[in-house]
């Protein structure tokens, strides 16, 4: 705290001199951040489509189409494809083993698409031949393709990055099959340098649509078309298309553990971006989004969040929009309890119910000697749509958050823009950002302290202190 309190000291002293200053993190603002990215936009790009509609039993309508149209569009941002329609278990088998092999030998971005019937079984996904036949649960493991085995194959492949896409959560035929304890795919973590899709949230299932293609592909193909949209962003919008589309019955799930930029349709320059181009940037998304961020109506939310999938507001706005949804009746579909999955870490939202008389406690230490520098207990005092209040009469008077937990105003008179340094959705590999300005005390508002944070959840574990055990995520 020592330590802070002079830094924060010298950082102020700084401004007053200077009257203005930016205070990046060390990570270069550029269309391409590293040469990790360039080297993505250089490496060849292999895709393997399957698309199965035609089956013994529950035939499906849209897969094949999907699958089709999804070749096409991966033909057109220069993916080397390989479609496969109506595929048995032999063709679906060897299509993936060379699949993986190409991967290990050309080490190039790899691309895995899939649409037709899936579930899940000892937490453990299969995708189902059109040749299937199910009559017991013994049946789904020697009959299915297992993703698992797909990841597993990934992994070993080494290539630099892969996208895994799981349109595969349609109504199950198998549904009452004795032992299928849960409806759509089980949960699972991206492995290393992979962005994985699923249609639907994990233990949900998903649209098979009413036109040519399925409602998740639909809005899939829509966003692959668009220029400059970074691999992460494409399925943002998807995810807010098919929710908003769906009213809430079905909402697509990605996990990532990407730590590059890629682009289907990259920017026709890779420049850097100056000061003064971030700086106005940053001003006009702040007034985009102070215009909006008490909106009753989802349309504008639904705006920002299309321009910015992964901007600087993306999570309050997220919140905004669940809540101005369920206030219009949307009935929103949840993540099933993953608790003993042994392929994932697991998912939470975070709890935003704040109610007066909620409290904490903190002690705030010494980080050499140790020794307890003060103890604060804070308790909440008001609550409005936007705002927590805390105790009046203590050293957290006056300090001031938002339904996220962020800060808008310290006890010591502190300002804020908004920020998002809290997330509404925790699973590892969620990464964000955030940029806000800090309006100190007694300093002329023409002053600007910029601050820049980019997040990225690493972690599940359990934390011991003094108050006790607590299931944390690692940020």
């Amino acid at each position: 705290m020592r330590a802070f309190e002079l830094a924060r000291r010298r950082l102020l002293k700084r401004v007053i001199a200077t009257g203005s200053l930016f205070v990046p993190l060390p990570y270069a603002w550029v269309w391409a951040q590293s040469e990790g990215t360039m080297k993505l936009l250089r490496a060849p790009k292999v895709a393997l489509v399957l698309g199965n509609s035609k089956y013994k039993e529950a035939p499906l309508k849209n897969p094949a189409n999907d699958a089709k149209a999804i070749a096409d569009a991966l033909k057109a941002s220069g993916f080397e494809v390989t479609l496969k329609m109506d595929a048995g278990k032999a063709d679906m088998a060897a299509a993936v083993q060379a699949y993986v092999q190409t991967l290990a030998a050309k080490k190039c971005v790899g691309l895995f698409y899939y649409a037709g019937h899936g579930l899940q079984l000892a937490w453990r996904n299969y995708m189902l031949p059109v040749d299937a036949d199910i009559d017991t649960i013994a049946d789904i493991q020697k009959q299915g393709v297992e993703v698992n085995a797909l990841l597993e194959g990934l992994t070993k492949a080494a290539n630099p990055m892969n996208v895994i896409i799981l349109d595969a959560c349609r109504d199950n035929p198998f549904g009452n099959l004795k032992g299928v304890d849960h409806k759509g795919l089980s949960q699972m973590d991206a492995p290393q340098s992979t962005l994985l899709a699923y249609a639907t949230s994990p233990g949900n299932v998903a649209s098979d649509g009413d036109g040519a293609n399925g409602l998740y592909t639909e809005n899939l193909l829509r966003e692959l078309k668009v220029a400059e949209a970074r691999v992460e962003d494409v399925f943002k919008r998807v995810r807010l298309g098919v929710r908003v589309k769906s009213k809430g019955a079905q909402i697509p799930w990605e996990s990532t553990s990407l730590e590059e930029d890629f682009w289907f349709i990259p920017p026709k320059e890779l420049k850097k971006i100056s000061d003064a181009e971030k700086q106005k940037a940053f001003d006009e998304e702040l007034k985009l989004w102070e215009s909006i961020r008490e909106s009753k109506s989802p349309a504008p939310l639904e705006d920002y969040l299309r321009r910015y999938p992964s901007g600087e507001y993306t999570e309050l706005a997220q919140l905004q929009l669940d809540r101005t949804l369920a206030t219009q009746g949307e009935k929103r579909i949840t993540v099933v309890a993953q608790e003993g999955n042994p392929f994932t870490q697991g998912f939470v939202r975070a709890d935003v119910e704040f109610k007066v008389g909620d409290w904490y406690e903190f002690r705030t230490l010494d980080l050499a000697t140790k020794a307890e520098v003060r103890r604060v207990r804070a308790e909440v005092v008001g609550v409005t749509e936007n705002e927590i209040s805390f105790s009046a009469g203590s050293r957290s008077a006056g300090l001031v958050l938002d339904r996220l937990g962020n800060v808008r105003r310290t006890p010591q008179g502190f300002r804020f823009t908004d920020s998002q340094n809290m997330p509404l959705e925790f699973q590892i590999g969620n990464r964000w950002t955030t940029q806000y300005r800090t309006f100190p005390p007694n300093v002329p508002e023409r002053i600007r302290v910029m601050t820049d944070i980019e997040y990225r959840i690493v972690a599940r574990e359990k934390l011991v202190v003094p108050a006790g055990t607590f299931d944390c995520f690692r940020v």
